[in-house]
């Protein structure tokens, strides 16, 4: 109370007035918390999405209309060739690289595929990519592994729908490059291929050839499976980088048929009537399918060789958790299972 005014130093309020004071400060404090709970709800909508989300990408069923269609195997059979390398680069254009490298770093592509679960026709692409580069543009072996990682780059901005990043590629490589190289060289890719990317891989052609081949409903799975695995092989090889892809595929088909012993319920099936059949149905000559194809079931063997070599090499060396860890070889696990 001022003593000498006689009023209160306090803002008093009427009585009507407090009491719309009160109901506006309960309307405040109401407001605040309906706004908390919807942002706890929104929360927990978020948290819910999380969960939900899957590695597994979803890929549509194959178009009856694409694989019964004659005009559309034609198509691939027409324009492959102009996807395949312009020539044997390790004899023409390139002097610092040798075979040797270039298996390496395509074992190094599969593996980051791999690990990366991208869609199957990555890793063939990326190989495309990497040979027609090669073939056209003189390259130092301290650029190949960023190269390769260019090419899955670009691959996989093609064919996968959950593209890899830059960032990501770059600790791939223990980050011995970064993403800015890696942009500056995929624009250097890109300008030398004339940005023809599109081309055409073995995958392509798998599933026209199997609808065409009397192959029992319960082989279908292990068949493609098994072709797919000797394509990543063959993509590894720099031996086989000029065969058109359609041979390629034929040639691994008729591995997997033969490795699983399918002609024992069909001899249209059996070795010679099947080489014929595809032959006829990628307009290949049955000499060069065979060939193909006996190089394929080499490259097959001596790859089963090393790995079986270096996982008693590594049996020696280590106990048993140290061998699951080191018995890991470039190619699919399950091409040790094939029996050819």
């Amino acid at each position: 109370m001022d003593m000498d005014s006689g009023y209160s130093n306090e803002i008093r309020y009427p009585s009507g007035a407090e009491k719309c004071k009160e109901e506006e400060s309960q309307r405040i404090k109401s407001h605040k918390s309906s706004r908390e709970v919807g942002e706890e709800q929104q929360g927990v909508l978020v948290m819910e999405l999380y969960c939900l989300e899957s590695d597994t990408a979803m890929k549509a069923q194959p178009d009856p209309n694409i694989l019964y269609d004659d005009r559309v195997l034609q198509s691939l059979l027409t324009i492959e060739d102009s996807f395949l390398p312009q020539c044997s680069y390790f004899k023409r254009v390139q002097t610092d690289i040798q075979p040797y490298m270039r298996k390496m770093v395509a074992g190094w592509m599969h593996e980051v595929c791999e690990e990366e679960n991208t869609n199957q026709d990555v890793f063939p692409l990326a190989i495309n990519y990497l040979d027609r580069f090669l073939a056209v543009v003189p390259t130092r072996k301290n650029y190949l592994q960023l190269l390769g990682a260019v090419c899955i780059f670009l691959a996989a901005k093609l064919k996968d729908c959950r593209p890899l990043s830059a960032e990501k590629l770059c600790v791939y490589t223990d980050n011995s490059i970064t993403p800015r190289e890696l942009l500056d060289w995929e624009l250097v890719v890109l300008g030398k291929l004339k940005w023809n990317m599109a081309s055409v891989i073995p995958n392509d052609f798998i599933e026209h050839i199997m609808r065409r081949l009397p192959l029992p409903k319960n082989k279908q799975a292990m068949v493609r499976k098994h072709t797919l695995t000797f394509i990543a092989l063959c993509a590894t090889d720099d031996r086989l980088a000029m065969n058109p892809p359609s041979m390629i595929a034929t040639g691994s088909m008729a591995a997997a048929v033969c490795g699983l012993q399918l002609d024992h319920n069909d001899q249209r099936l059996s070795r010679d009537n099947l080489t014929d059949l595809l032959a006829k149905i990628t307009n290949t000559e049955v000499d060069c399918l065979r060939a193909c194809q006996e190089q394929i079931e080499r490259v097959l063997a001596s790859s089963l060789q090393q790995g079986q070599q270096y996982g008693k090499e590594s049996g020696g060396r280590a106990g048993s958790k140290s061998r699951e860890q080191q018995d890991q070889s470039s190619t699919p696990t399950d091409m040790r299972d094939v029996n050819l």
